[in-house]
């Protein structure tokens, strides 16, 4: 199996982009720094209201903001309009982010959600944002049905399924895995490096699937990552 995400492997990408203290993850800035050391990055994109992708991990402003609440409780153009705490920064939506990027760096994206959300909303406005985007950009999330979702309605966009093994060590996490790969249709994988080596992992990359690890945070990790994944995704000294 070939996969269209052969452009994955080798890269070097920067976990929410290449952050400091005073340069606050998912930033503009930190975006940018990331290019500037020839690194790929990787990204996280949170609905607001009106279901734009904004440019964000926390389902909440409180951790990287002087707001508050969830972005769910407020339209693009309010979240737009709230600093980072750390720099000012405004938080970019995604097609600001892509246009800041403009095919100077591999991009992925990683679609947040969790159980009772409705992520094929949030997945048709990552799709509308890449459309016509030109560069490598690929869009992963641990929920398998957004993988599945670019599969069905978006398939130029390449897609890759986030996995982690924490909790589900025994055979029905196995089976789990087996399924949700399945279902998703996902063309790589972005692996736990805490779980690495895996015998899931390790059998996907024999396929043909590229394999990301998260989050790679020291040399350690990231001689690991070397040897049992294809492209490390990193921050700190894992970018040593």
């Amino acid at each position: 199996m070939s996969s269209r995400a052969e452009w994955i492997r080798g890269q070097t990408f920067a976990h929410r982009g290449l952050h400091l203290a005073a340069v606050p993850e998912n930033s503009p800035a930190a975006f940018e720094a990331a290019i500037a050391r020839g690194l790929g990055i990787e990204c996280d994109v949170q609905a607001s209201r009106d279901w734009q992708a904004m440019v964000f991990h926390d389902w909440d402003l409180d951790r990287l903001t002087d707001e508050t609440g969830p972005l769910l409780e407020r339209d693009a153009a309010e979240i737009g309009g709230v600093t980072l705490s750390a720099n000012g920064e405004a938080i970019p939506d995604l097609p600001h982010l892509l246009k800041q990027i403009g095919g100077r760096a591999a991009l992925l994206i990683e679609i947040k959600s969790r159980h009772g959300f409705p992520v094929e909303q949030l997945c048709s406005s990552v799709g509308d944002a890449l459309a016509g985007y030109d560069g490598d950009a690929a869009v992963m999330s641990f929920d398998p049905r957004a993988p599945r979702w670019f599969a069905d309605n978006a398939p130029d966009i390449e897609r890759g399924l986030v996995v982690t093994e924490e909790g589900k060590k025994g055979p029905r996490g196995a089976w789990e895995r087996r399924l949700a790969l399945r279902h998703s249709r996902a063309e790589f994988l972005a692996y736990d490096i805490r779980d690495l080596p895996s015998r899931f992992a390790a059998r996907a990359r024999a396929r043909g699937f590229p394999v990301a690890s998260w989050t790679v945070r020291t040399p350690e990790l990231r001689e690991r990552a070397a040897q049992h994944a294809d492209a490390p995704i990193a921050e700190g000294d894992g970018l040593a």
